[in-house]
């Protein structure tokens, strides 16, 4: 993977985090770092579950792709935010 790979996963992740952090309801408790290493996991695993299913590289826009990793996302706040208010 190059650097222009890498940079473009970190802003990817940036997005997908925000999104996933948006379709949880209510008030998550995490702060800005947990939401940005959130979506980037999230978008590598989705992109992983994709590519796995054969519909990561589709014409136009990959919106299961997206929908896997906006989802994965949400999971992950959901569960951070779960965990910081146990604490």
């Amino acid at each position: 993977m190059e650097i222009s790979g890498v940079i473009s996963a970190i802003v990817i992740g940036i997005v997908i985090g925000f999104l996933g952090r948006l379709v949880v309801p209510g008030r998550q408790r995490i702060g800005v770092l947990w939401t940005i290493a959130i979506g980037i996991i999230a978008a590598l695993i989705g992109t992983g579950i994709a590519s796995g299913l054969d519909v990561a590289d589709t014409e136009g826009v990959d919106w299961v792709e997206w929908l896997f990793q906006i989802g994965l996302a949400a999971l992950g706040v959901a569960a951070v935010s779960k965990v910081k208010l146990r604490r």
